[in-house]
């Protein structure tokens, strides 16, 4: 994996490849967002595995809590906000819709290929 990932995004992105996360994209955010340093954005091919996905993340990211998290019962899209890291974990379908890496074109995507 690339050495410019953090260790929560490290951490977060070997989770999410661990439950067949895919299309995983760590995008930078360090020079224009006070709120968070980066978005970890990865798919799921169902609600399932969505649910699955983000509940791997917190366990590996344990003890740290998330200050929030919206869209687990949906399953369609979670947002889980570890404060440096915010995690978008979609389903294929409904990650395409949004294109946040369209709306956030201009700024670095990291490597995040997991070394699993």
């Amino acid at each position: 994996m690339n050495e410019s990932l953090n260790e929560l995004q490290r951490l977060v992105v070997e989770a999410a490849a661990e439950k067949q996360a895919f299309n995983i994209l760590v995008l930078d955010l360090r020079t224009r967002s006070e709120l968070t340093d980066c978005f970890i954005i990865c798919s799921g091919n169902t609600q399932v595995q969505v649910r699955a996905i983000v509940d791997f993340i917190l366990e590996k990211a344990a003890p740290l809590k998330p200050s929030a998290m919206e869209g687990y019962s949906e399953g369609n899209w979670v947002i889980v906000d570890l404060q440096d890291a915010m995690v978008h974990v979609f389903q294929k379908d409904v990650r395409t819709h949004y294109d946040l890496e369209r709306l956030w074109g201009d700024v670095p995507a990291l490597d995040a290929q997991p070394q699993i």
